[in-house]
């Protein structure tokens, strides 16, 4: 899954990297937990997501807490260079294909 249409992770903007650097370590977290921790604005995560979203790093899912509100969690381990996925060790139920 790490690629679409050619773009990788090293591909997006730097908002889009850190976004998926704070989903990596903290996540998984709403997208207003995650503008808290990477002291983006809202509407630079919005659109981080967005392309994490697009290439099919990131799911979005129901935040139970809270129904208004989305969790965000990463969908495979990615390789530490950034280039390839590394294989899960048991599938995760957030990106059953």
């Amino acid at each position: 899954m790490g690629e679409t249409d050619g773009e990788e992770i090293e591909d997006l903007p730097p908002s889009a990297k850190l976004v998926f650097k704070v989903l990596e370590y903290d996540g998984p977290l709403t997208q207003k937990q995650i503008v808290e921790e990477s002291m983006l604005s809202a509407r630079t995560v919005r659109y981080a997501l967005e392309r994490l979203e697009e290439i099919g790093i990131v799911d979005e899912d129901i935040y139970f807490a809270d129904a208004r509100q989305s969790l965000y969690r990463l969908c495979e381990p990615v390789a530490a260079d950034g280039n390839g996925v590394e294989k899960p060790a048991k599938k995760d139920a957030c990106c059953a294909e």
